[in-house]
């Protein structure tokens, strides 16, 4: 089997912000893998927050065995950006060699199109306003917080977009206090879920104060191995492929995450549609759809996925899968 990792680029369409900084374009890695004159590919973006770079990612990707499959995938590489990138190659590599679609050989109903949400990134409230006015006629926004200044943002945000669901993401940047200061008001304001509002290393509080809407596990929640630790904290856990290591460990932590009683939110970090491709299956069972990476973009893959009223659509063949 041949393997390849290159470094690509795509430009931001605006500047994107969350409590943790700005970003104005997405880098990400591709893997390529080819056997017998079949070619599957894979996408992952490296995330500081764990520790992960370009060059680390690239570095482990580099190490593995030459002779790779997903059965021993798990046993030679950790869970992370990295051995997303290899795991959901394999997949593409083994659908394409078989011409059967993905979801036929993981022995899942055939996907459908998913509302997913609309991130609004951190910014003044007038700006959040106008950025959610031009957005209001989407179903679903979310709404980048975590700082001593939320409150006037979120008023800004329902006031430009006065019918849109709403979720809130803070990328653990309140602390318990604030938490439940805020939280009778994001009620109030029709918030319907609030995403890791606490750091994760900080988040016993959660069993302990009241969680009137539902809490989400995002930076908290990685892979199977995660979830004995979110009980009794979290009511909903967002599986993002980055974190689990791939479509894989994805399904089964899907699966897992229900039997014990979670709800499940699906995820991304800023990519290509070759990167939201196979997420698309997670979506099937997910309460939240968050799969808006190529929206976000001013430039995308070829034969990229299909965004419209209907939602997300799950990838053509010529993209993944």
């Amino acid at each position: 089997m041949k393997r390849s990792v290159t470094r690509d680029v795509f430009r931001l369409a605006e500047v994107f912000t969350i409590s943790r900084g700005s970003r104005t374009e997405a880098q990400v890695l591709t893997v390529h893998l080819e056997q017998d004159g079949v070619i599957g590919r894979g996408e992952c973006v490296p995330y500081a927050r764990y520790g992960e770079t370009l060059d680390s990612v690239t570095q482990q990707i580099d190490a593995l065995p030459r002779a790779l499959d997903r059965r021993i995938l798990n046993e030679v590489m950790p869970a992370g950006a990295g051995r997303n990138a290899v795991d959901c190659a394999l997949w593409d590599l083994a659908a394409k060699a078989a011409g059967k679609p993905v979801w036929d050989l993981a022995g899942l109903p055939a996907p459908g199109p998913v509302i997913t949400a609309y991130t609004l990134s951190l910014d003044t409230p007038d700006n959040m306003q106008a950025a959610a006015a031009r957005n209001a006629h989407r179903p679903l926004l979310k709404i980048k917080l975590g700082t001593a200044d939320d409150m006037a943002r979120l008023e800004a945000v329902r006031r430009g977009a006065p019918d849109a669901r709403i979720i809130v993401d803070a990328n653990e940047g309140w602390s318990a206090e604030v938490y439940s200061d805020l939280a009778p008001h994001l009620i109030r304001l029709g918030v319907a879920l609030v995403e890791q509002p606490l750091p994760a290393d900080q988040d016993d509080m959660l069993a302990e104060i009241a969680r009137p809407l539902p809490v989400c596990a995002d930076e908290a929640a990685h892979d199977r191995a995660s979830l004995p630790s979110l009980v009794g904290k979290y009511d909903v856990v967002n599986i993002k492929l980055d974190k689990t290591g791939g479509l894989t460990e994805a399904l089964l932590m899907q699966e897992a995450a229900i039997a014990a009683g979670f709800d499940v939110m699906v995820g991304c970090m800023v990519g290509s549609s070759l990167a939201m491709a196979p997420a698309t299956l997670i979506a099937q069972n997910a309460i939240i759809t968050d799969l808006d990476g190529p929206l976000l973009l001013a430039e995308d893959r070829d034969e990229p996925l299909i965004y419209d009223q209907d939602g997300v659509h799950p990838p053509k063949a010529a993209l993944w899968g």
